[in-house]
């Protein structure tokens, strides 16, 4: 006989966040394998890096 799950009392703290939450999100990246997600965040990372480049490059051409 299976156990009934644990009621427990929700922080008021969570729940204030909860509501800004794009749960949605979440659940389609639990969807991708842990190798997809790797991969998605490191497209993430050379993004960032290819913007903090282009901004070094935008503020080095304003200072000429």
């Amino acid at each position: 006989m299976a156990d009934a799950p644990v009621e427990r009392e929700k922080d008021p703290v969570v729940e204030a966040y909860k509501k800004d939450i794009d749960r949605t999100l979440i659940r389609e990246n639990l969807k991708l394998t842990v190798t997809e997600r790797f991969e998605k965040a490191m497209a993430l990372q050379r993004f960032a890096e290819e913007l903090r480049r282009a901004g070094r490059k935008a503020r080095e051409s304003k200072g000429e």
